[in-house]
């Protein structure tokens, strides 16, 4: 969304975290580390950004041009933090709210981050809000990702066109600490997007770390609330025509009044598969 579209947009201003330009390639740790291995290298470091309000811009926005989109849908499932729950009831509705977005032939949920910093702790699954500007997949980490999840059917599903796209829901709300913000995919260079590996027991991943430049634009929506989810597209094969990758991250919002409740939300991956051309 370019000039006067935005020019009159509400804003905040507020320090996101970046990755500090560095020679070798970050690595960090989903799980604790050797003894002595830090849990991340490279340094991070925070600049200042405008960060719009973008719900006037609803109508507007585009997965194929800025790379997210917030929807309306309510879910069916009675309890978030409920694995079982998640896997046999949400994970069928991000499926099909993610089909019906895209058109796309095909929609596999396959992952899933639940969030909540007043509940995070050694030991379970529940996560803290992410405080760092990045991307999950890379161009080298999403056609893995199919070759990992869908066996037998992948390399004939690589040859043709497919995304993955992440499913991001408050899960109580109104979201008033660490809401989410998106980078415009249209500002995000490519010399920006440092691949950084992501390891986990029994295999490495590959993300996006992402450095700062003043060029990119940042986007929120203030006061989400569990029927509002948005959609993030955090890769496309397709070389021309879309947004491929884009960054996002948690941030603290200096508007947020004091003793705000925390964040929870949940975020679902996944796999999108488009219908051949011709």
């Amino acid at each position: 969304m370019d000039g006067p579209a935005i020019a009159d947009l509400k804003s905040v201003t507020a320090p996101l975290n970046f990755l500090v330009p560095m020679a070798e390639k970050p690595v960090a740790y989903n799980y604790e580390p050797p003894p002595g291995v830090p849990v991340r290298t490279g340094e991070s470091e925070e600049h200042w950004v405008k960060i719009r309000d973008a719900r006037p811009l609803i109508g507007q926005l585009s997965l194929d041009r800025e790379g997210f989109v917030l929807l309306r849908h309510q879910s069916a499932v009675l309890n978030f933090y409920d694995e079982e729950e998640i896997a046999r009831v949400y994970y069928p509705e991000c499926e099909r709210v993610i089909k019906e977005a895209t058109g796309a032939a095909r929609v596999v949920a396959f992952d899933h981050i639940v969030r909540n910093a007043a509940m995070s702790a050694k030991g379970n699954a529940i996560k803290m809000p992410a405080k760092r500007v990045h991307d999950d997949y890379t161009a080298w980490s999403a056609p893995q990702r199919v070759r990992d999840l869908m066996g037998a059917e992948a390399e004939e599903l690589l040859k043709h066109r497919f995304a993955i796209i992440n499913l991001w829901r408050p899960i109580s709300g109104p979201v008033m600490e660490s809401p989410l913000v998106l980078c415009d995919a249209q500002s995000l260079a490519e010399e920006n997007l440092i691949a950084s590996d992501l390891k986990y027991p029994d295999r490495t991943g590959e993300t996006y770390s992402i450095t700062y430049n003043p060029n990119q634009r940042y986007y929120y929506f203030p006061k989400m609330e569990p029927d509002e989810p948005v959609l993030i597209r955090c890769f496309d094969s397709a070389l021309t025509g879309a947004a491929r990758f884009s960054g996002h991250t948690g941030f603290d919002d200096p508007t947020s009044p004091p003793g705000a409740p925390p964040r929870e939300s949940l975020e679902v991956r996944t796999l999108v598969f488009f219908r051949p051309e011709g």
